[in-house]
Formats: structure tokens, C-alpha cells, sequence
């Protein structure tokens, strides 16, 4: 597996929790309205659990065994959240949770720019053993 595969689809994952984090702070900000922040993060819910999947299918298939094990907690609290019927955003209790939501984004955020860097590294580690 091209770890250039890898990388963008981290990098597309970390893409939506920033937006969801901002859409949080647009929210306590008062910049905008519950219904629209609530459908804004609600549209991304899926294609990260669904990017989420994929990029833990692709270590296991390349066989990035660390790889797999930084990410498979990450994936077992996003099934774990779809099995609870809680992963998504309810506009009526949108400000009752704000904080905790955004805890758990900045938790999910940090989880995939580790993962960012150690791609990196493995990118340019495996050009590198490819020059040689």
C-alpha cells in the first residue's frame, strides 16, 4: 500500500474534525445557529466513521501493525458511539454538550495528527529506503 494513500486519507479525516471543531466554536461563539451547526457536523459524521474504517482496513492490509494499534481504539470508540445511537448531534442539546463535544473532537484531532506525523515519517522513510 503507497503510503502517500495513507497520509491523504489522514489527512482528509483531520480535515473534518477541524471543521467540526470550528463549527463548535462558530456555535459558542453565537456566529451561528444550533440547527445549522448541528447539520453541518451531522454531514461529516458518516465520512469519517466511514474514512475512519478504511484507514484501519488499510494498515491491517499493509500490514502497519503500530499503525493499526494507534488507530484501533479510535475506531472502536466511533462503532461504539454508532451502536449507541450517539454520534450524532441533536440540536436541542447542542449547547448542553458543547463542551464535551469538543473535548472529544480536540481527542480525536490529536489521535489523527499523531498518526499524521508517523505517516510522514513513513513516507519519507520508505522514499528514502527506495533511492537506496
Amino acid at each position: 500500500m503507497p503510503p502517500e494513500t495513507l497520509f491523504s486519507v489522514i489527512l482528509v479525516n483531520c480535515l473534518h474534525c477541524v471543521l467540526q471543531l470550528m463549527c463548535l466554536a462558530d456555535l459558542e461563539f453565537d456566529y451561528i445557529n444550533p440547527y445549522d451547526s448541528a447539520s453541518r457536523i451531522n454531514k461529516v459524521i458518516y465520512p469519517e466513521f466511514g474514512l475512519q474504517a478504511a484507514l484501519c482496513l488499510l494498515f491491517l492490509l499493509s500490514g502497519n501493525w503500530w499503525m493499526i494499534l494507534l488507530s484501533a481504539p479510535y475506531l472502536y470508540y466511533n462503532v461504539r458511539l454508532y451502536q449507541r445511537r450517539r454520534h450524532l448531534i441533536d440540536v436541542t442539546e447542542i449547547f448542553n454538550q458543547l463542551n464535551q463535544e469538543k473535548k472529544i473532537r480536540l481527542f480525536k484531532l490529536v489521535n489523527l495528527v499523531i498518526l499524521l506525523f508517523l505517516s510522514l515519517f513513513w513516507m519519507i522513510y520508505s522514499i528514502i529506503e527506495d533511492d537506496e
